[in-house]
């Protein structure tokens, strides 16, 4: 059903994405499809990584964790932005299709008074695409 599962990911919050990890890993697993944890960034240093370089070493790293965890053979792709918070959902939309992904597979949270001003990325990226989106809570 499912070949290619993009799992986009904060490395500063993976505690947070725990359950979408395992949820799409799993389903990765049983669906025997590719798991690919993403992750965007900016080129200059932030609080999760100092350069793209060191957020993909962070990122392979979750990805061989998922790999050993779940028995699945999951990559990671690290995505750079001028600026996340205005183009997440556009960068993660293009590393969905440069992935081939055809399932995605995202962390949110309960909605609050902020989503009612800006709208979560889960939301945002899921109202965007044409691919099926599974959301985590």
């Amino acid at each position: 059903m499912f070949k290619s599962i993009m799992i986009p990911v904060d490395i500063s919050h993976v505690d947070t994405l725990r359950r979408a990890l395992d949820v799409g890993s799993d389903l990765g697993k049983h669906y025997g499809a590719g798991v690919t944890v993403v992750g965007v960034t900016t080129a200059a240093p932030a609080a999760s990584a100092h350069s793209p370089e060191e957020l993909e070493q962070k990122l392979e790293a979750l990805a061989k964790d998922l790999s050993g965890a779940h028995g699945i053979e999951a990559r990671a792709k690290t995505v750079v932005s001028h600026d996340p918070t205005i183009d997440m959902e556009d960068k993660l939309v293009d590393a969905a299709k440069d992935l081939g992904a055809d399932l995605v597979v995202m962390a949110s949270h309960k909605p609050g008074l902020l989503e009612h001003i800006i709208s979560a990325h889960a939301v945002d990226f899921a109202a965007h695409t044409d691919m099926s989106v599974f959301i985590v809570r």
